[in-house]
């Protein structure tokens, strides 16, 4: 007997400047990430304004007392012992810098070799970035799929979406051919607010580029400012990375692999009433 769902047919879903950045920014990303944990860890406060010190007041910490780890957000202070701020290594020493070994690049303590590390991919990062916006206003791949009319960001529609997310009931037949309005919000979200914003502000915290454009950092509120939007960003792209790992796990991990591989994906069989 045929499985239903296979009878469905399959659309091109994904073209291949999508699924090439999509692979790329897999370990882009990563490395990203980890190495910013380890710059993050050679100062881990953070401040607004043009200046930071250890005096200073910082909104966000992460730090240890004599026994314990703990992370500081304005005035209020989390137990983070064993996962932040105090931790064991794999020798069994206690260590207490901010993120643990095995979520940094390198994995111990070098803040030059985490520079060049972040520095290296931050660059492909960057020109990948542009890449991808400029093939997708050429395939129309911005404005075929990431396009919303007023009826889609209607108050009533997105809430419906937003209750159809909440209850994991994902689009089924021809409703499943286009990003629906939540869908469209978030990759606009990350691709034209987040992930520009990173490369932002990580060159305005560049010497060279400080000096050769100093109003940018103005720009940014100073310095630290910029670091601290930098390191929110960041938040946002991993928030945003697990959210969508989750979803895909949940909505059919094959045909989602599939359709970032190969660019076809079956359509979900229409979901009984």
């Amino acid at each position: 007997m045929t499985d239903r769902a296979d009878t469905q047919p399959m659309i091109y879903r994904h073209r291949l400047a999508t699924r090439l950045w999509h692979w790329v920014n897999v370990v882009v990303l990563f490395v990203l990430l980890m190495s910013g944990l380890m710059i993050f860890n050679a100062h881990p406060r953070l401040y607004w304004g043009s200046y930071g010190a250890n005096f200073d007041q910082a909104w966000l910490e992460i730090g240890a007392t004599p026994d314990a780890g703990v992370l500081k957000i304005g005035s209020l202070t989390v137990p983070t012992t064993g996962v932040l701020g105090r931790w064991t290594d794999p020798d069994g020493n206690v260590q207490t810098r901010a993120f643990p070994h095995w979520a940094t690049i390198p994995s111990s303590y070098d803040l030059a070799g985490a520079r060049r590390w972040h520095l290296a991919f931050a660059w492909i990062f960057a020109w990948g970035l542009l890449a991808f916006m400029v093939a997708s206003l050429v395939n129309r791949h911005i404005a075929r799929d990431l396009k919303l009319g007023r009826r889609e960001l209607s108050p009533r529609r997105l809430w419906h979406d937003a209750k159809d997310h909440a209850r994991l009931r994902f689009p089924t037949g021809q409703e499943a051919r286009r990003y629906n309005p939540i869908q469209v919000i978030s990759y606009v979200g990350v691709i034209f607010v987040a992930l520009p914003l990173l490369i932002a502000t990580g060159l305005t915290m560049s010497p060279g580029l400080n000096a050769a454009a100093p109003w940018l950092l103005d720009l940014l509120g100073g310095r630290q400012s910029a670091r601290s939007l930098h390191f929110i960003a960041a938040v946002a792209v991993v928030l945003f990375t697990i959210v969508h790992i989750l979803l895909v796990l949940l909505s059919g991990p094959l045909n989602q692999l599939r359709g970032m591989v190969t660019g076809w994906w079956r359509l979900p069989a229409e979901r009984q009433p």
